[in-house]
């Protein structure tokens, strides 16, 4: 049995362990459709859910590791379903260009900019 966040970064979508734990807790991390805790079980053929970059990446169990691998052996133990990442200049797209000198922006303008970036 491998806990999701030792697999995560087993299979190298995390650098460190600590990171894909505080992704899982942070609810990045969704295994079968469902927010999972750092400690919920990976079983062959689930489906896992990272939300990395602004988009989502899909992933099927393929092979449990409990250890870090090489990168090789890490990619055959999943199969990639994500559909292509949107393209830079489209995605950028989205936000414009704010004029030179307009200053900070205010708290209203963050908010909308992660919520176009999809992180709120």
């Amino acid at each position: 049995m491998t806990r999701i966040d030792q697999w995560t970064w087993a299979v190298r979508l995390y650098k460190s362990r600590s990171v894909a734990s505080a992704a899982v807790k942070a609810g990045h991390v969704r295994l079968n459709g469902e927010r999972a805790k750092p400690a919920t079980t990976v079983h062959v053929g689930d489906e896992v859910r990272v939300r990395a970059e602004g988009y989502e990446k899909v992933f099927e169990v393929v092979q449990l590791l409990e250890k870090r691998v090489g990168a090789p052996i890490a990619q055959s133990a999943y199969i990639d379903k994500s559909p292509p990442p949107p393209p830079k200049d489209e995605f950028f797209g989205a936000f414009g260009t704010r004029d030179r000198g307009a200053g900070r922006p205010t708290k209203r303008d963050r908010r909308e900019m992660d919520d176009l970036r999809g992180r709120r």
